[in-house]
């Protein structure tokens, strides 16, 4: 961040917002003040104080705390927004802050359902509770301020398969579906293997066969397992030959017959790529093949998310 960027936006008593990188609270912003800038131009560390998050549930004084440049950007002016689109990125007004999530449902009577993807959770909010989300990028806002999502021409990070169900977040799996499992064994976050529907247990359970992992116990017979539905998604649809990735852009990568949820950190020659995997903290290189574009399944759609904005 360049020291013009500091001077102009975070002064002392400058009107701020702040993200956190505690866990449970990624994703959030909360309203600010500076109280003290960085002293020199070395110096990554602002102390700002809070608006709505006290020292104490037992008292009235505001949070102080030291956070690093990277976690503070200017306040956003209000913008009046009279309604959102399905799949339009918003923040929601929720537990006094801003927390970045996506529209998955236009409820009518000036609701939303709203999914927010570090929590996995669905909440409903009327339009006064939402604004559309930006990034701030080298100074400015991204989108521009003023520029409503009516106006921004379709891009493929936000394209979506229409011909997907959206009525219900739950998907009914019959026998003989292909679909992808989620994992929530350690060291294997964000982690999707392929696999069968064998049988529907009717308790929000299924018995499913593994394609490419085998039993302990015989090791000639594909491993079958009980999962909960939550852990399911059906086997992403083909969008078609990507020619390129780019830069910071999502993809699933194919590693030991999985496929692993990163971000393109290098574009290299010859078709590979080097590509980040943040649950990991690691960089792998990858072919071109062993790429596809990364797809989130979201109350009953299948929805393409735009780039991470930093590594």
């Amino acid at each position: 961040m360049s020291s013009d960027i500091i001077s102009r936006y975070f002064k002392k008593g400058a009107e701020i917002e702040i993200s956190s990188d505690d866990v449970g609270f990624r994703g959030s912003w909360y309203a600010g003040t500076v109280v003290r800038p960085p002293q020199n131009d070395k110096s990554k560390k602002v102390l700002v104080e809070y608006k709505t998050l006290m020292k104490s549930e037992s008292t009235s004084q505001r949070l102080r705390e030291e956070v690093g440049l990277v976690q503070v950007r200017p306040a956003p002016p209000p913008e009046k927004r009279l309604k959102f689109k399905f799949s339009e990125e918003v923040d929601a007004w929720y537990n006094d802050g801003w927390w970045e999530g996506i529209v998955t449902e236009l409820l009518g009577d000036d609701k939303y359902a709203v999914f927010f993807r570090s929590t996995k959770e669905q909440l409903h909010f009327r339009t006064r509770e939402l604004r559309l989300h930006r990034e701030w990028v080298y100074g400015k806002w991204v989108p521009p301020l003023g520029q409503a999502s009516d106006d921004e021409p379709p891009r493929r990070n936000q394209m979506q398969n229409d011909s997907m169900p959206s009525e219900n977040f739950e998907h009914n799996f019959s026998p003989g579906t292909l679909i992808e499992v989620r994992s929530n064994d350690e060291g294997f976050e964000g982690a999707w293997f392929t696999a069968t529907v064998v049988k529907d247990l009717n308790n929000e359970k299924y018995l499913i066969e593994y394609q490419n992992i085998y039993d302990d116990k015989e090791d000639t017979k594909l491993l079958r397992e009980e999962v909960d539905s939550q852990q399911l998604r059906p086997y992403p649809p083909d969008i078609g030959i990507v020619d390129r990735f780019e830069v910071r852009e999502q993809v699933d990568a194919l590693c030991d017959d999985v496929w692993w949820v990163g971000v393109i950190s290098k574009v290299r020659k010859n078709d590979k790529y080097s590509v980040f995997f943040k649950d990991a903290d690691e960089i792998l290189s990858f072919e071109h093949s062993d790429l596809r574009v990364h797809q989130e399944w979201i109350n009953g759609k299948w929805v393409i998310p735009p780039k991470v904005l930093e590594l």
